[in-house]
């Protein structure tokens, strides 16, 4: 059986196809990333406005503080690509918009990663106490940054080496 790879150096397409392929892929990808950074931003919103919140200590306070602006900066990442590919839309700007948009995405991902892990750093200061939420929210981390970052790289150095 090909890999995908392999199918995709088959494709008959010109340059200006696979820009354009690859910004659908792109913007759709995004999109789930989105309605998922875009649930945890409304989460966190919230919890500021709970009777519980005002028990938090300075510390959990400082935490919530943190992953509240990198759950912005995460979405505002996310959003960038379909905000340029709006800017330069009917510009011939494709292939540019497709690595631009990746660089984006990417950091994107970086930020939700480390979003989720302060939510759940937070959450479990809260319900289980500092040391063993650090434990897990590290492990948490480490579980993102292997599926999300690790993984990916053997994949990409087999293509490279073709």
């Amino acid at each position: 059986m090909k890999s995908s790879g392999e199918f995709r150096d088959r494709r008959a397409e010109g340059p200006l196809e696979r820009a354009d392929r690859n910004v659908v892929e792109l913007l759709q990808e995004v999109r789930v990333a989105q309605t998922g950074v875009q649930i945890l931003f409304a989460f966190l919103l919230s919890l500021s406005f709970t009777d519980r919140f005002g028990r938090v200590d300075p510390t959990q306070r400082a935490i919530y503080v943190v992953t509240l602006l990198l759950a912005v900066v995460t979405t505002a990442l996310l959003v960038a690509p379909v905000a340029v590919h709006r800017m330069v839309f009917r510009r011939g700007m494709k292939e540019q918009l497709a690595v631009v948009g990746h660089r984006l995405a990417v950091l994107g991902l970086a930020g939700l990663a480390l979003t989720l892990t302060g939510c759940i750093l937070l959450v479990l200061d809260v319900t289980l106490g500092r040391k063993l939420a650090i434990v897990l929210a590290a492990a948490v981390a480490l579980c993102f940054g292997v599926l999300w970052f690790v993984l990916p790289l053997p994949l990409r150095a087999r293509r490279s080496s073709r």
